[in-house]
């Protein structure tokens, strides 16, 4: 299951091999961390509690290929874009957060899902397209202390590993597991499904980079990465009978990062 990971590495850090031989291209590389919200079948959608209850952490190491270089025409396209890729860590613990929990504290009668708990552990590998409205890139680069918003969009595609238990005891047990987890869904035998897959993803994002010396720069961003499948936080009750439940698990990652401008 780690073939298509490994076949995407070996491109997108092939693409990068190329770019550094070519003398009209420009280097950049650094590292990036912060909070992650995961949102998923963990809790009450778009809850306070369940949101910061279900924030984990990442870290990872990115590139950037700049068009940007003296020696290159300039035109739009090398002066507002750049072409980023990114090798990247993330793990969340998950709980069920939100009004469903908190009312069985009075009627008892959800107290499977203040039982059951998880782990989400993903390692994504990806490319984005950075667009910079606002300031050409030779400014930026000869502008101590300024600033250069951006968006972006891109792919990923990660290898996830996600576990699922009860405090309860052994999941798929009517005793230990909350009612819609027990019915079969998407070929799983259950609701819930501790397993390890891979996973594409789109990316968007928004964020700024502040030039801090001539050579470096900081970096501020949001982002959003949408999963094609239900299954990386381990939970996916059957949609057609819980309609609630019918979007797939996502993330923001709001993430500081330190870039480094490498000369060739």
């Amino acid at each position: 299951m780690l073939k298509p990971v490994i076949i995407t590495l070996f491109a997108i850090f092939g693409i990068s091999t190329i770019a550094t031989g070519q003398s009209s291209l420009a280097q950049e590389v650094g590292i990036i961390f912060g909070p992650v919200v995961f949102q998923s079948d963990y809790g009450q959608r778009n809850n306070f509690d369940t949101n910061i209850g279900n924030t984990g952490f990442g870290v990872g190491i990115v590139h950037f290929i700049n068009f940007s270089a003296n020696n290159n025409r300039e035109s739009f396209f090398t002066e507002h874009f750049k072409v980023r890729s990114e090798l990247s860590f993330n793990k969340t613990n998950l709980e069920h957060f939100g009004y469903w929990v908190e009312r069985e504290k009075f009627k008892n009668l959800v107290q499977h899902l203040r039982a059951m708990h998880g782990s989400s552990t993903l390692v994504n590998l990806g490319a984005q397209l950075e667009y910079s409205p606002f300031m050409k890139i030779h400014d930026f680069e000869n502008t101590i202390g300024g600033f250069s918003p951006y968006v972006s969009v891109g792919f990923q595609v990660s290898y996830y590993n996600t576990k699922v238990d009860s405090r309860l005891g052994t999941l798929g047990l009517p005793e230990n597991t909350f009612p819609k987890y027990l019915t079969p869904s998407d070929g799983r035998p259950y609701g819930f499904s501790s397993e390890s897959g891979v996973v594409a993803s789109i990316t968007a994002g928004v964020g700024v980079h502040y030039k801090l010396t001539t050579m470096s720069d900081l970096m501020f961003e949001a982002r959003y990465q949408g999963f094609s499948s239900d299954w990386v936080d381990g939970l996916n009750p059957n949609k057609d009978l819980y309609k609630e439940n019918k979007s797939n698990d996502s993330q923001v990652w709001f993430n500081v990062g330190y870039i480094y401008y490498l000369e060739f």
